[in-house]
């Protein structure tokens, strides 16, 4: 097994919720921003794919040098030891971007990378003439920052948010990995009620049940690194064996979600049966105005509209006067809502206990946490 730099990248704001993540599998890492780096082996690789939530990608990082030259960059590029990833007929297309730096070409920065590459295979494998390139898929980004080049391949293939339930979705569907972080970062526990009054399609209350059974997010797809030579066909058997292994599908939970629209209804119960988790979850078409419950010590999560288009804000905000009237009595709950309006609060009628900035995509948000008083039994 050989070690490796890996890099799991995290949107803004999740560094430190993907870093807790990457320290539970086992791994020492430090934190930067969009990324949480770390050392591992094939087996990490696998795991890291397999099991976390809230990251975007698990990137390998083959190499990190300065450049102000393309010829600077071609021969550092060429110099590193592509051989020990790259088979002679590898599929390498290469992407890149480029911020503050001298080399602020990106198309060719990527040119120079992709001939760097095929340079180095061509004499390590006594290639003459074009690769061929009809082999397994290796991602490999260019990625330059005052003057600073990264060379990364790609683990995941498809982002890790893409978990593979989601058979449809509404208009703005929120990404099943900040769904999972706003999930993680409350107090809910599997033995407590869990709550979303805006479920839409049914992301936030999926992913409370993957968490509340201990399901790893990744048991229902594959990665790209699956089809690498190097990567052993027994190692990610070993993976998804644990998975397996570590699922408590025999853990009751009290899970609902309700949305004003019932197609939106219709979608979420789809969503959740694509998982597995159909019977888990309870969906029912209501208003937030309408919420009650007389059970204790829940936990409700919510993505509620922000009210982004102008004519919308008179009636998000009088939706949010509801909903504090609706949630006032709720006193053993502990509420947790994402939204862009900074006037949330006088809307809502009460000042939070916390408030935390995230990144819904490129909408700044906050995410307001109401704790409630905890009851005992």
């Amino acid at each position: 097994m050989r070690e490796f730099d890996l890099i799991a990248t995290a949107a803004m704001g999740l560094e430190a919720i993907v870093a807790k993540e990457v320290r539970g599998l086992g791994y020492e890492c430090t934190v930067d921003n969009g990324k949480v780096l770390y050392k591992g082996d094939e087996r990490a690789i696998a795991r890291s794919n397999m099991w976390l939530r809230t990251a975007d990608r698990v990137k390998i990082k083959v190499a990190e040098f300065k450049a102000t030259t393309f010829d600077e960059l071609f021969e550092k590029t060429k110099a590193i030891r592509w051989e020990e990833y790259l088979p002679v007929n590898a599929q390498f297309p290469v992407s890149g971007k480029s911020v503050k730096s001298k080399l602020f070409s990106v198309s060719d920065c990527q040119a120079i990378v992709k001939k760097a590459i095929v340079n180095r295979i061509s004499t390590h494998y006594k290639k003459t003439g074009w690769l061929e390139e009809n082999g397994a898929l290796f991602k490999i980004e260019v990625a330059i920052l005052k003057d600073i080049v990264t060379l990364t391949i790609d683990t995941s293939g498809q982002g890790l948010h893409k978990r593979g339930y989601r058979a449809g979705q509404g208009e703005a569907p929120l990404k099943e990995t900040l769904a999972a972080s706003l999930i993680l970062l409350t107090n809910w526990t599997a033995d407590r009620p869990f709550a979303d009054p805006f479920c839409g399609s049914g992301t936030i209350p999926i992913e409370a049940a993957l968490i509340g059974q201990n399901i790893a997010p990744g048991f229902n797809r594959d990665f790209i690194s699956e089809s690498w030579d190097w990567m052993p066909s027994e190692v990610w058997d070993e993976i998804r064996t644990e998975a397996e292994d570590n699922a408590k599908y025999d853990q009751p939970l009290e899970i609902f979600g309700s949305d004003i629209d019932h197609r939106m209804i219709k979608i979420a119960q789809d969503n959740a049966f694509e998982a597995g988790l159909g019977d888990l979850i309870t969906f029912k078409q209501m208003q937030v105005k309408d919420f009650t419950t007389m059970k204790e010590n829940g936990v409700i999560v919510g993505n509620p509209p922000y009210g982004e288009r102008l004519g919308d804000k008179p009636s998000v905000q009088k939706m949010y006067q509801e909903m504090g009237q609706a949630f006032a009595p709720l006193e053993t709950w502990s509420i947790y809502m994402l939204t862009s309006d900074e006037e949330f609060e006088t809307h809502y009628g009460r000042k939070a206990t916390k408030k935390r900035k995230l990144f819904n995509g490129f909408i700044r948000t906050d995410y307001y946490q109401y704790w409630g008083k905890r009851k005992r039994d």
